[in-house]
């Protein structure tokens, strides 16, 4: 069974697990407000069912979207965007951020249902702004639950990547050890061995 999470591509073209611990978290990764509106990847309403379909949600949900509802969705995933990242570096939330997603959160969510085999299923016809409510509601409960404190940036210098860590020991730095933490792990082993071999040279 795989690892929840998302397969995310670097800027070298490797490939990489990352989870970001929450739902509403994975959806960080589709884009961002300011600088990161490059990364951009819902432009269309198939980008949005295709995110769902990659994300943690159980499958088999049928998304019916309209175009205002994505433009809705990326305002409100900006905001928690910031929102995210002012609890990392434990800035005071903007209110305003606070208020669109609220309001996100307000609206009816998805609906689950057991299927006539006995599995957990999704009532038919469902829509972006339930697909957002559901979203929102995991945000609220990620910033009023026993993690909200361990919800970080990765630790790596031009990485910003937002998780939660729900590991026990609760150290976590990096969004996934196989990108950044190894990156940083190499870095770190260049630096020993450069300072290493220039105490050497002055002996």
């Amino acid at each position: 069974m795989e690892s929840p999470g998302l397969t995310l591509v670097s800027y070298g073209g490797k490939s990489f697990r990352f989870d970001p611990g929450a739902l509403c978290l994975e959806l960080l990764t589709t884009g961002g407000p300011g600088e990161f509106a490059r990364y951009e990847v819902l432009h269309e309403p198939s980008d949005l069912a295709h995110w769902a379909a990659r994300s943690r949600l159980s499958p088999g949900l049928e998304l019916s979207i309209e175009q205002r509802e994505l433009a809705h969705v990326r305002t409100v995933r900006d905001a928690l965007f910031l929102l995210t990242a002012d609890r990392a570096h434990g800035r005071p939330p903007n209110p305003r951020d606070l208020a669109v997603l609220n309001a996100a959160a307000a609206e009816p969510p998805l609906v689950g249902r057991i299927a006539p085999d006995g599995t957990y299923a999704w009532a038919p016809d469902a829509t972006g702004t339930q697909l957002l409510s559901t979203v929102a509601r995991d945000a609220v409960d990620l910033f009023t639950g026993p993690y909200a404190d361990r919800i970080r940036e990765c630790g790596s210098d031009n990485c910003y990547l937002l998780f939660v860590d729900t590991s026990r020991p609760g150290r976590r730095r990096w969004c996934a050890m196989e990108h950044c933490g190894n990156l940083h792990k190499a870095r770190a082993h260049r630096a020993r061995r450069a300072d290493s071999e220039a105490r050497q040279e002055t002996r």
